[in-house]
């Protein structure tokens, strides 16, 4: 059994992603993008990335 979180997962994030540098979230977001284009192109061409399709 796991223990209870005491710290709110949202509130934690927002707290670190508003003191964070605008350099970070573009990071962050970059990232986000890419993983979600990547995982539709996978799913168009049916194949994962460097596979024949």
């Amino acid at each position: 059994m796991t223990a209870p979180s005491s710290i709110d997962p949202a509130q934690f994030l927002h707290e670190h992603l508003a003191q964070a540098s605008p350099d970070l979230l573009r990071e962050m977001l970059t990232t986000f993008v890419n993983t979600l284009l990547s995982a539709e192109a996978d799913t168009v061409c049916g194949a994962a990335y460097g596979a024949s399709s």
